[in-house]
């Protein structure tokens, strides 16, 4: 089976095509011009494991309007496929897909790694959640200031809560 479509990840369209393989869990997959052997392994309704070009990735799943969360790695993306009918994004919007930090899946917070008003860069550790048993940090989506933190220490959180906002740093 083969197919084709456009997701819009962030503020980027990207068009995915992928040809499976005999075996059902496995495709061939193609994002632009960079082309990856995907396996897959759904353990429930919010956690897949993946393996790409043979290198194991876990990445959970929570949904939001118009599409899906998508939490690899540290790194939280919002996808949804570009062809639907959607408003024009606002500013409030743009920081949500940008500079926000939201769980993949409901978690409990066990320590808060920055401040209201520090400076971070993309990738920087925020804040650690535990969900099954397994420790998470979540990552700055974006170079920029902490403007808000949104949750303490011990709160559950669920995924689309907001809890960090970072107000992104402009290049130039």
């Amino acid at each position: 089976m083969a197919g084709r479509c456009e997701l819009l990840i962030g503020d980027e369209v990207k068009a995915l095509e992928w040809l499976a393989g005999e075996d059902p869990d496995q495709a061939l997959v193609r994002i632009g011009e960079a082309e990856y052997r995907v396996r897959f392994q759904s353990v429930d309704g919010q956690r897949i494991l993946l393996q790409v070009n043979g290198r194991t990735v876990q990445a959970f799943l929570a949904d939001a309007a118009g599409g899906k969360y998508v939490f690899i790695a540290g790194a939280v993306y919002r996808v949804e496929e570009a062809g639907q009918n959607r408003k024009r994004k606002s500013r409030a919007h743009l920081e949500e897909v940008s500079g926000e930090v939201t769980p993949p899946m409901p978690a409990v917070v066990v320590r808060l790694l920055v401040r209201e008003g520090e400076t971070v860069v993309q990738g920087q550790g925020l804040v650690v959640v535990s969900a099954m048993k397994m420790d998470t940090t979540l990552k700055a989506p974006v170079d920029g200031t902490v403007r808000k933190i949104n949750t303490a220490l011990q709160a559950k959180v669920m995924p689309g809560d907001r809890l960090v906002e970072i107000e992104e740093r402009k290049q130039g």
